[in-house]
Parts: C-alpha cells; structure tokens; sequence
C-alpha cells in the first residue's frame, strides 16, 4: 500500500484551480521529487500544474501540455507522479474515462501514481474538511483509499493557507494550460501562487 502526502503548495494549487472554474470540469497533473524512494516512504507530491477547465479530453493538447510539464520536471529533478481532476456537478467525485486513462498513462511510468479527485462537496471556503478523494493504482484498478486518512504534510498549516488563500482570492491569478495557450507569457508555473503561499508560511 503506497502512502501518498501533498505539500501545502500542491494542495492549494489544486482547489485553488476548482475555485476559479466552479462552473466547470478541471485537470492537472501532480509532481514528485525525482528520487529513489525507500521501502514505506511516502509518496510526496510537492507541487501540481493546472492544465485544462471544461473540455478535459481534448487528446492533441494533452500530449503538448504532458511534453512540456515532462521537460519542465526534468530541468528541476521532477517526476510526473499523479493526476487530479475536480468534476463539473457538485455531488460528483468520482473519476470517469477520462481520469483514469491520463491516471493509468502516468502509472505507466511512475508505478506508484495517484488519481485524485476533488470532493466538490466538502469544498468549503473555510476548508473545514480535506476536500479530496484519492485512488490507488492495484492490480490493473483504481481503488479509492481510506478516506479517513490524513493526506497532507500538516493539514492545520494547509487548512489555514487555502482560507486566506481563497479569501484574498488568489484564484484569480491561477494560470492553466488553457490560459497559457491564449496568451504564452502566462506562465503555467505559477510563481506568483507559490510566493504567496511561502508568504502564508
């Protein structure tokens, strides 16, 4: 059984996307420091890049949005370890084809993938609950794990950051790959998002 922990700035990023779209469908992928793991550690996600909003399965912008994030990771010691997407319709959380085709795609080069969904209806502004949903890849499916269990690095630090992130609105200056691809200079790092949860830190 894999142990998965996201950083502040992974979480943040993810439901920061979902808040700037609640009227749509939104995707991204989620990274892990490229190291040889030792048997029990975690798998730690230290960041995410929000890629798409609404239309989620558009197949020749995908490979450009993954070919770019995979030389990205390479230049900073990165692996693309793990997919998130947040649903269109508020009680629905779970992965559908498209989720679990990228998921099984990363799993194919990074064993220990997760598949994480966003729970549109735990997500509050006041972050009360962790507001995820996260699968496992085993024995060819996707399985939900416990979902009682903590997955981030310190949930009270990340519950207070998201707030103060989503009351300064800070999801106004999200960038994604569809942002990106209206205007290049838009950069879908998100350095601006980063320094201010460091800020929050």
């Amino acid at each position: 059984m894999t142990v998965f922990r996201l950083t502040t700035q992974a979480y943040c990023k993810m439901l920061l996307h979902a808040a700037k779209y609640p009227h749509c469908a939104v995707n991204g992928i989620l990274v892990a420091e490229r190291h040889k793991r030792k048997e029990g550690q975690p798998v730690l996600f230290v960041d995410c890049v929000p890629f798409f909003h609404g239309t989620l399965a558009l197949a020749p912008m995908l490979e450009v949005a993954l070919t770019l994030v995979d030389s990205w990771c390479k230049e900073n010691n990165y692996v693309i370890a793990g997919y998130y997407q947040a649903n269109e319709r508020m009680k629905d959380s779970s992965p559908n084809q498209v989720a679990e085709k990228v998921a099984s795609r990363i799993a194919e080069s990074f064993s220990d993938a997760a598949l994480i969904m966003v729970d549109n209806h735990k997500f509050t502004m006041d972050c009360e609950e962790q507001s995820i949903v996260v699968y496992e890849h085993h024995e060819n499916k996707w399985r939900c794990k416990d979902p009682n269990t903590d997955f981030c690095e310190d949930w009270s630090e990340v519950q207070r950051i998201t707030t103060c992130l989503l009351d300064g609105k800070s999801y106004d200056s999200l960038v994604d790959f569809d942002n990106h691809m209206d205007d290049l200079r838009n950069d879908w790092t998100n350095p601006e998002i980063n320094k201010a949860v460091l800020h929050f830190c």
